[in-house]
């Protein structure tokens, strides 16, 4: 199955270039990777109007053959800007990895490995994996902290900043080794200069905007702003439909971590709002009870007072969405998709479990599926029939995630 071709944004030594990069695809019983590049070169621009003139004119390159090519020379530089979630600072990683191996740090030096691997295999170089290959800390990146915590992660975080210190120029040096930036038809790039100039006047407008917009919808948001009991202390009771009943449990976001009403990875589930409100009454061993408000939830239930009141929006509807997604993104409803993914993700989230975030990535089949039906682009090639391996996917993802609650 053909996958996205995604503007990727390098930072190298020879400052902050982009190009094209096509994740893992799958196509005659095959798997392929491939960048924007002529064998082992790689094509890098300084700009996306660079880029767009390139892919406008250009007419043998490693990306030709790829299922989704022919929609690529029709976008515009907008579309061919590498967005935040696809910017890697190769030059950075050694200032990176001085920092503390908190979340953003391991997520963020994740990101810039796993490019930086995809570049070697595509690339075939060698002295990349070689370096990669000389500290087991780089392979588990992927799992979070969880690896880096303790002596031992301690240890694993103080071997990568060793190889990243001796080492990394080499990797450096290797890449720089394939980079090559092919000229562009004048006239093409002229054209692509005023998509690009007209995009960041525009960007900049907004900005100058932005103020007196925030301002206004502030003013408007105070106005509908929520009000209640669970408003106030942060926490969230959710519903959740399942083919084995509905359950209640609560949620709240410590910063951007979620939390949920359990522990060690099981969430505790109620079928009743009484038995949810028992159970919170009379117990404090689970992560919720780390909360700052949580004594005013308790009272609440202690006192048999405690009412879940459950928005729609945190009302989530299992059922129906695999048998759905068999007939094609066409059949799925967008919101209930969206707001399953969502729940998966925060549960995977909490337990430290990187497998649901893995199964979801644009780079990824069920993710790239996901992407297509919840967050629409008329310039990205459909997903294609059969979605037997989607669906597969989806209903692991489903099956875990049920598993995770522990029904009371």
């Amino acid at each position: 199955m053909a996958q996205d071709i995604v503007p990727i944004e390098l930072g190298l030594t020879q400052g902050d270039v982009v190009t094209l990069w096509a994740p893992r695809w799958r196509e005659k019983g095959e798997e392929w990777e491939a960048f924007l590049g002529d064998e082992e070169d790689l094509f890098v621009f300084p700009d996306a109007a660079h880029l767009a003139a390139f892919v406008r004119t250009a007419e043998e390159h490693d990306l030709t053959d790829h299922p989704a090519w022919p929609v690529v020379p029709s976008l515009g530089v907008a579309d061919l800007s590498p967005d935040d979630n696809h910017q890697f600072d190769l030059v950075g990683v050694p200032e990176l990895i001085a920092e503390d191996p908190d979340t953003w740090t391991i997520g963020e030096l994740a990101d810039v490995i796993a490019i930086v691997r995809a570049l070697a295999d595509v690339c075939d170089l060698e002295k990349v994996h070689e370096v990669l290959d000389s500290a087991e800390g780089f392979s588990l990146l992927p799992q979070g902290t969880l690896p880096f915590s303790g002596r031992d992660g301690a240890k694993l975080w103080d071997e990568l900043s060793e190889v990243v210190s001796e080492k990394w120029d080499e990797v450096l040096d290797a890449i720089d080794g394939v980079v090559n930036t092919p000229e562009v038809p004048e006239k093409e790039l002229a054209v692509a200069q005023e998509e690009l100039a007209a995009l960041e006047a525009e960007t900049a407008a907004a900005a100058v905007e932005a103020p007196a917009s925030d301002s206004d919808s502030d003013s408007d948001e105070e106005k509908a702003e929520p009000t209640g009991f669970w408003v106030e202390v942060g926490i969230d009771p959710i519903k959740i439909i399942t083919s084995a009943g509905e359950f209640y449990t609560l949620r709240c976001y410590l910063g951007d971590d979620p939390v949920f009403l359990g522990r060690r990875g099981k969430i505790e589930a109620f079928t009743s709002q009484r038995a949810l409100s028992r159970f919170v009454a009379e117990n404090d061993d689970h992560d919720l009870a780390d909360v700052e408000t949580w004594n005013d939830v308790k009272v609440k239930a202690t006192a048999g007072e405690l009412d879940l009141d459950v928005d729609d929006d945190n009302v989530y509807v299992l059922t129906g969405l695999a048998e759905d997604m068999e007939e094609g993104p066409d059949a799925l409803d967008p919101q209930q998709l969206d707001l399953a993914v969502e729940l998966f993700e925060d549960a995977g989230e909490w337990a430290d479990d990187e497998s649901v975030k893995d199964a979801l990535a644009p780079s990824e089949s069920l993710g790239w599926l996901v992407s297509f039906v919840v967050s629409p682009d008329p310039t990205r090639l459909a997903p294609s029939a059969p979605y037997d391996a989607e669906v597969a996917k989806f209903r692991e993802l489903q099956a875990a995630f049920e598993d995770r609650l522990n029904s009371n």
